[in-house]
């Protein structure tokens, strides 16, 4: 891999490319330094050292490289847009228009684009009012006894220059990462995205060391690494696993000339729905949790105690329903995502068939039942490991800080995976070697 990078740097038009991708990743750190209009930045600084923030806070802040505890102008970050993809995704589904958007190819997709902007610029007015509205009552520091002062002109003005200076953020995030698409190396999303969470490692591999009692924490801190190398290595061979279906296409004549007859194959993964079903198991998670700190009496009634005491990490109830959660978003996640239905139509379409496998609802039937065979150790394994942080590490107090585990984990090893199977096509077509030297 190291030497990938080298040849990369050595050829001028990547070395441009990845050049301007380190820039904009310049660009969107310092951005996620710069306070918004109207907080008070020390009083938040003694919040933050104070902080035990974990569900949908924890995500966010997660995503956004730490920049929505700090309360600055890229504090929504990328989730907006996140949300918004997932969003326009499932609604592809439902949708008619959208479907047919869908299938009209490079004109259809710019318009799907430009209506996931439109609804993450939507998504993240609504974002920014709830956070400064938690901001402003002290509900996103918890326990913190200056968190009632974090804003303390709590005047509509200044309410207002708060939200819009987050939404600017997120649409100038959005553009960085639609630059970084179309100007630089990877995807820009994801790219952000890694950057955000690889920005938050040092500082909790050096609390869980400051945390620890064993050599002066170095035994923990050992420990935890030797850990994470070994959860890296599960995540990179279950992520590069696929089921590989074969297809053969069938010889056709047009005119004099023979078309078809190659093989090939479908190829599916393990891991087919990738980090999603962790998203959405951590927002619907945390809902309760939302529900009963904007109630009025909510906290002090039976089922807001309840939830309060069962709802929380580490507890054997929140453990249980997270799992089980993911396993579902798991597959409904790939239910709407894969269409056997589609796929088979198309092959039957071109003259492809699977051997052994009639063409048409009999082919549907054999994808649709592999599918199903290999989405349960996938939801197992997205369930595993993203319960490690909660379980396997709460004896080194890194329940909200830990950083191999969960959805960070996945993000960092599937976004460095595909950012140097990039570099390495865009290598090979530059200088692709033969057998004569």
């Amino acid at each position: 891999m190291l030497t990938a990078f080298a040849r990369a740097f050595k050829t001028p038009d990547l070395r441009k490319k990845l050049l301007f991708t380190l820039g904009i990743i310049v660009l969107y750190r310092l951005g996620a330094h710069v306070p918004v209009p109207g907080v008070n930045y020390k009083n938040v600084q003694i919040c933050v050292d104070q902080a035990q923030t974990g569900g949908l806070f924890g995500l966010v802040n997660l995503f956004s490289g730490g920049a929505l505890l700090q309360i600055t102008i890229f504090a929504l970050g990328i989730m907006p847009y996140i949300t918004a993809s997932i969003i326009l995704q499932l609604l592809t589904v439902v949708i008619p228009r959208l479907e047919a958007l869908k299938k009209e190819g490079q004109s259809g997709t710019a318009k799907i684009t430009q209506y996931t902007r439109y609804l993450t610029v939507a998504l993240a007015v609504l974002q920014g009012t709830g956070l400064v509205a938690t901001a402003r009552n002290g509900a996103i520091f918890q326990g913190c006894p200056v968190a009632g002062q974090i804003v303390p002109d709590k005047s509509i003005f200044i309410t207002i220059v708060m939200v819009v200076t987050m939404t600017a953020g997120t649409a100038a995030v959005m553009w960085l990462g639609e630059l970084v698409t179309d100007r630089g190396i990877g995807n820009g999303m994801s790219i952000l995205m890694f950057i955000s969470i690889a920005a938050g490692f040092p500082g909790a591999l050096w609390a869980i060391k400051e945390k620890g009692e064993l050599a002066n924490g170095w035994i923990e801190f050992g420990i935890v690494m030797l850990v994470g190398f070994a959860m890296v290595g599960l995540v990179v061979f279950v992520e590069q696993a696929q089921r590989r279906i074969p297809v053969q296409y069938a010889k056709r004549m047009i005119g004099r000339k023979s078309y078809g007859g190659t093989s090939t194959y479908i190829p599916l993964k393990v891991n087919q729905a990738g980090v999603i079903p962790v998203i959405f198991a951590s927002s619907l998670l945390y809902i309760p949790m939302l529900i009963v700190q904007f109630s009025g009496g909510g906290a002090n009634s039976g089922w807001g105690r309840w939830i309060q005491l069962n709802f929380i990490d580490g507890k054997p109830i929140y453990i249980a329903t997270y799992f089980l959660l993911i396993v579902f978003f798991a597959f409904f996640y790939v239910a709407i995502s894969f269409n056997p239905e589609e796929v088979a139509d198309n092959m039957k379409k071109y003259g492809g068939f699977i051997p052994g496998i009639r063409a048409g609802r009999p082919t549907a039937e054999y994808l649709s039942y592999v599918l199903n065979r290999i989405t349960w150790p996938g939801s197992l394994y997205l369930g595993l490991i993203a319960l490690v942080p909660t379980t396997a590490l709460a004896g080194f107090d890194a329940n909200a800080d830990f950083p191999f585990g969960g959805t960070s984990i996945l993000i960092i090893v599937g976004v460095g995976l595909e950012t140097v199977k990039q570099i390495e096509s865009q290598l090979q077509q530059r200088n692709y070697e033969g057998f004569l030297r």
